[in-house]
């Protein structure tokens, strides 16, 4: 009965990633002709609207029960700061290259999670996480394509969302997991109205309406899913999956901008999936031996 479940788990989690992957290629096409502002307020107000409609009737005002508010408030918050960086990155950069960066941030949370939370971190995670930031550095190097001072804009972004990590990491201990998507939506679309008089611009096109609606909708379903394949599929599973997004958006850089990464690109490229992939496996083995008895 295992099987189905995990196999079910790892669909629901590739069927995310290609949702992440569409919501990014349309925040870069956005980008190209509306303010960057305007589709990440519209992202939220999507993802607040859809969630709290599909879920109030079923828990009504349990929805919003939250022991820790504050927390509630800066995680969301920060998940905001993250997504402009991420709209302002892939306006800037090719959507693999962005996408490859972006995935360093468990290799950034692991770092952060021993020099500042003080968890143990063997040796061997300690050498694929230099591995990563080896990789990235690849990828940006000077004299590259890419370097100047766009690439501070995913770095910045790695550093948002790992302290993203870092909170929903302790949040998840007491809070539900639905509570804490509505809230991310809601404080997302209340920061996000602030600006909003001052850049409105109507969109005019059905390219545009199309790549806004996406937006919206790819980022809600997409993060639904996950939390179906989450249920389903065991994290030691599921994890090293997610680096399968580079892929998904170098397809999708191909076929709507017609970008393919030099050769310098991919090796930095395969260097993050691989350490970030084998981090995540290192890590569930190491928990698995702590907690299981040897056998003898």
């Amino acid at each position: 009965m295992k099987h189905p479940q995990t196999l079910s788990g790892m669909l629901l989690a590739l069927a995310a990633l290609a949702c992440f992957a569409t919501l990014d290629t349309s925040a870069k096409v956005v980008a190209l002709t509306l303010p960057v502002l305007l589709g990440l307020w519209f992202r939220y107000v999507f993802q607040a609207v859809i969630t709290t409609a599909i879920m109030l009737p079923q828990r009504g005002r349990s929805l919003f029960h939250t022991k820790r508010l504050g927390a509630q408030l800066l995680r969301g918050a920060l998940l905001l700061v993250t997504s402009l960086f991420t709209f302002l990155s892939v306006k800037y950069m090719p959507l693999g290259e962005f996408t490859a960066i972006a995935m360093i941030t468990p290799l950034v949370v692991t770092l952060l999670a021993a020099t500042l939370l003080g968890e143990h971190v063997s040796r061997r995670r300690w050498v694929l996480v230099a591995g990563g930031f080896v990789g990235t550095l690849i990828i940006i190097r000077p004299g590259g394509a890419l370097f100047g001072w766009t690439t501070l804009l995913p770095l910045a972004m790695v550093g948002t969302y790992s302290a993203f990590q870092i909170i929903t990491s302790k949040l998840v201990k007491t809070e539900d997991a639905v509570t804490m998507h509505v809230y991310t939506g809601w404080v997302g679309t209340l920061l996000a109205t602030l600006p909003l008089p001052f850049i409105w611009a109507t969109p005019q096109t059905a390219t545009e309406w199309t790549a806004l609606t996406l937006m919206g909708l790819m980022g809600t379903v997409g993060h639904f899913l996950l939390i179906l394949a989450f249920r389903r599929t065991p994290a030691a599973t599921l994890t090293p999956l997610l680096y399968v997004q580079i892929a998904f958006a170098m397809l999708a850089g191909w076929i709507v901008f017609s970008h393919v990464p030099d050769g310098w690109s991919l090796v930095g490229m395969v260097m993050i999936a691989f350490c970030g992939a084998a981090s995540a496996w290192l890590a569930v083995l190491e928990s698995r031996v702590k907690l299981e008895p040897l056998e003898v």
